[in-house]
Parts: C-alpha cells; structure tokens; sequence
C-alpha cells in the first residue's frame, strides 16, 4: 500500500502539477479554517461510510455542504449507511482518521469502494485533498485529479446534492 512518500513520488513520476502545503495536523473541516486564503481552490469534507451489507464508500464533497446520511444514501440507493469504523481506514485504505481523501483509493487495489464526488468540487478550478496523511494538502486542478483517478483504475460518480442524483460517472 502506498505511503504519502509514495503517493507524491507517483504524482512526481507522472508529471502532474500540483502544489504541496505542509501545515499542522488537521481532523476536522474546522481545523482547516485556518488555512483559508493560504490555500487555493475548493477545500473538501471526506466522508467514509458502510452499509450493513459491508461495502463502502467514500463521498468528497464541498467542505460546506450539509449532508444528511439518510437522504444522500436513499437518492445514491447506498443502503442504510453509517461512519466506517477506524479499523476499515487502515486495513482498506492504509490510513488514520483524519486523512480521509480521495487519493488514498490508490490503496484499494480491489476497487472495494464505491467513490461519490459532488458536483461542486467537480466544477471547481482547483481541489484540494490529504495525501493520506493529515499534515499535507496536495492542491491540483480538478481535471487533474480525475485524470489521476481515472488512469489509476478508479471511478467517479459524479453527484449532485441539490438534485440528489447521478450526474456523470468516469472511468470503469
């Protein structure tokens, strides 16, 4: 499974434009208020949820975004859905509670888990994700980052809150 280190020498291998921000550990979208106006682009609330049928999935979506889990998982026909227990970060996704993103799907090599990106950072210019650590943000453009997703075999369902439906799904 890959480790930060791993994941920005893949970034870095790949050629991919990004920018690296260090800063103190963050657990909660509060803690990241902070770095508003250091940071560019959309800041993300990385949600990783189960069903009772065990499979997961990870919603990313604007960091101010309500979202109700009984309504999100009723319109995505996700199941009864709850918080996933901190023992399925780590043997899922090789990560700790708070450096829930996207980009530690790269650790998922079976495609587990299901992936929901609002359509709000979708259409951002620029998002911004832990590389499965809490002390770094990597900001990429967001066309980037679905590349990235895509060429790493995983995809993307793209959701709206608004409209409580699928708009648009990438990759396999």
């Amino acid at each position: 499974m890959l480790s930060s280190e791993e994941f920005i020498k893949l970034l870095d291998d790949n050629n991919y434009d990004y920018e690296l921000n260090r800063h103190e550990a963050l657990y909660t979208v509060e803690d990241s208020y902070n770095l508003r106006g250091k940071i560019k682009g959309s800041h993300s609330k990385n949600l990783f949820l189960k069903n009772k049928k065990n499979k997961f999935f990870l919603i990313s979506c604007e960091e101010f975004t309500n979202i109700n889990l009984k309504k999100i998982s009723k319109s995505l026909g996700l199941g009864n859905i709850s918080f996933a227990r901190e023992e399925y970060l780590k043997d899922l996704l090789n990560i700790k509670p708070g450096s829930v993103s996207p980009f530690a799907l790269l650790n998922d090599h079976e495609n587990n888990i299901n992936f929901y990106l609002e359509d709000k950072l979708f259409n951002s210019d620029f998002v911004n994700f832990h590389p499965l650590v809490n002390t770094i943000t990597i900001t990429m453009s967001c066309e980037s980052f679905v590349k990235l997703m895509i060429e790493n075999n995983k995809k993307i369902h793209i959701f709206s809150t608004e409209s409580e439906t699928i708009i648009k799904t990438y990759g396999e």
